[in-house]
């Protein structure tokens, strides 16, 4: 999943769950702009974002995030949203792996996972089967690819697992084995991830306003989307929310929690394409956002807690971050919310 394309194989796949609730594969393939004809050239692939666009179709289609692959259970759109709102808010990343295992296991879903500290230096996630599913070898490769990628978004940065087993076969000429930086081991007794138990202190760099905002899209997001790079970015915003609300502190302050000297700290956020006035204008514009959808504010109210004196001043700030005014994006935001 990490390239650019998709084998043909996955797609056959994810048509086949979409199949079991329901859905023709012809009317999918047209919806998203995918020949038929390449479901018949075994060495085929299509571009990442239409196969993306594919797994959203199917979602939406059969009002199921498992896509037809839960063996008769069934997880609802907004389950995965669910689950992200109840881990955002732990202090560590370890609090928010068990909380988001214990969410998972209120639906008795075939597949769960355990944490486990093995010693003083490594820390396994495994994953059990209660009954044998039919492709339980493709689902719980993607159970893992997903599960990496969620866990390093919340700690912002990427998890490097010091090894990663499963307990079947190789499915794919290793193509799926080449994305991690790891080992990656086929035929084991276990498929669990294996971890350095530093991983499990950190603290979480996201919060409710950056979650609004990935869970927006939050497939792409988790498929393809540049974490490591985001790190420094995503450190500072947690600075910012969990430390000082909607105030924003002087950059020497953030310095100096970062333990970085001015200069060093905008030679690292120019190298991320950013800057610490740009990174203050998108948490704004992201905490505007939130605040617009929250009808018991109005649009005075919002401007005052994102710290402007005047109401004038935020619809210019906002309409210059946006392209439009907070009563046009409220509108707008109204009639997304009447339309789902």
């Amino acid at each position: 999943m990490s390239g650019r394309t998709i084998p043909i194989r996955l797609v056959l796949l994810l048509l086949e769950g979409a199949k079991r609730g329901g859905v023709p594969a012809e009317e999918l393939l047209e919806r998203v702009g995918v020949p038929v004809e390449v479901l018949h050239q075994e060495d085929a692939r299509i571009d990442k974002h239409l196969f993306i666009r594919l797994m959203l179709e199917v979602m939406r289609r059969t009002q199921d995030e498992f896509m037809g692959f839960g063996e008769g259970r069934v997880s609802k759109p907004g389950t995965f949203s669910m689950m992200a709102h109840a881990v955002i808010n732990c202090a560590t990343l370890e609090k928010a792996i068990l909380r988001g295992s214990k969410f998972y296991e209120l639906f008795n879903f075939s597949i769960f996972s355990r944490l486990r500290v093995e010693d003083e230096e490594e820390a396994i996630i495994r994953y059990f089967v209660r009954d044998e599913i039919e492709f339980q070898s493709d689902i719980l490769e993607a159970t893992v690819f997903l599960t990496l990628r969620f866990l390093s978004w919340l700690i912002g940065q990427q998890i490097v697992p010091k090894k990663i087993c499963f307990d079947f076969p190789c499915i794919d000429d290793g193509e799926y084995a080449s994305q991690f930086s790891c080992p990656v081991f086929y035929n084991q007794s276990h498929t669990q991830i294996v971890f350095d138990q530093r991983y499990l202190n950190m603290p979480l760099v996201q919060n409710a306003l950056s979650l609004s905002k990935f869970l927006k899209a939050s497939l792409k997001e988790l498929m393809e989307g540049d974490i490591e790079s985001a790190s420094l970015n995503a450190r500072i915003r947690s600075i910012i929310s969990k430390e000082f609300g909607n105030n924003f502190p002087d950059f020497s302050v953030i310095c100096e929690k970062l333990n970085m000297t001015p200069q060093t700290l905008r030679r690292r956020l120019k190298d991320e394409n950013t800057s610490y006035q740009e990174i203050k204008d998108s948490i704004r514009k992201d905490a505007s956002v939130f605040y617009l959808s929250k009808h018991e504010l109005t649009i005075d109210e919002i401007a005052m807690l994102m710290g402007f004196s005047e109401a004038s001043s935020f619809h210019r700030a906002f309409k210059k971050w946006t392209g439009k005014t907070p009563s046009v994006y409220r509108q707008e935001l109204l009639d997304q919310a009447g339309q789902g």
